[in-house]
């Protein structure tokens, strides 16, 4: 089998380069591309050292110190907690891509050392890994942003109700600004299914859906609790089945301006 050194640390070296520029788009880190280039160059020249005879101990704990000094080079030093946070997603960055190049030797059924798939000799997929690699972690980013989006407006929310406490998982949407047009209290939205309690008294106001107009069920709650902040004057309304992942109300944007 023929090595080709050169195309090796190129390679290398892309793969470093899109995994830094990876975890500097998620963190929003902002740093300049020539920092990331040369974070992606001390990571590319150490694959040099897969050629000496190291054992496996040795070899991991100097894996372990060139992706430090690759962070520190790219990312520079603030604090321990910067930093360790940057090394985390350096190493999530690679599992996702690692498991991809795992996925391609599986299917394509390449032998390998290391990081480099060989069939006959050096194969195409040297070509093809710099140019699927970086859209695997372009997906990998886009759905980390969608999920830190997403699940940071989630809330433990507590509903009083006749001197009893009920907790339930809400979520923060921005387009829930339904009021009472008679009281003007703003309405939150429970999913019936998940109602903890029996509801007796109520009264009907419009509501405006993604099916059109109809008319909501609304209960007077004693107070309800979230964001460590209490607020008194809610209305909860009772839908038939609410669809996002885990909630069981809908809480209304009047509450946060507020």
């Amino acid at each position: 089998m023929k090595i080709y050194l050169d195309l090796v640390m190129i390679l290398n070296f892309a793969i470093d380069f899109i995994i830094l520029l990876s975890v500097s788009l998620i963190l929003k880190r902002n740093i300049k591309i020539t920092r990331i280039m040369l974070g992606a160059f001390i990571g590319g020249i150490s694959i040099l050292f897969l050629f000496f005879n190291i054992n496996s101990i040795l070899l991991f704990l100097f894996k372990v110190i060139i992706s430090i000094l690759m962070i520190l080079i790219t990312f520079g030093y603030r604090n321990i907690k910067y930093t360790l946070v940057n090394i985390l997603y350096l190493y999530m960055s690679s599992i996702i891509l690692g498991g991809f190049l795992y996925l391609l030797n599986l299917e394509f059924s390449y032998k390998h050392v290391g990081i480099i798939f060989f069939n006959n000799g050096l194969s195409i997929n040297f070509i093809f890994l710099l140019i699927f690699s970086p859209i695997i972690l372009y997906i990998y980013i886009k759905q980390t942003k969608n999920l830190r989006y997403n699940y940071s407006n989630y809330y433990n929310i507590d509903i009083y109700l006749k001197n009893k406490k009920y907790r339930y998982t809400a979520y923060m949407d921005s387009g829930n600004v339904l009021v009472d047009s008679l009281t003007k209290k703003p309405v939150i939205l429970i999913d019936k299914r998940k109602l903890l309690f029996n509801i007796k008294e109520f009264r009907l106001i419009p509501y405006m859906g993604v099916g059109g107009s109809s008319m909501i069920k609304v209960v007077k709650v004693d107070k309800i609790l979230f964001n460590n902040k209490e607020y008194n004057n809610i209305l909860l309304g009772i839908m038939d089945k609410i669809s996002l992942d885990g909630v069981d109300v809908i809480l209304n944007r009047k509450l946060l301006e507020e």
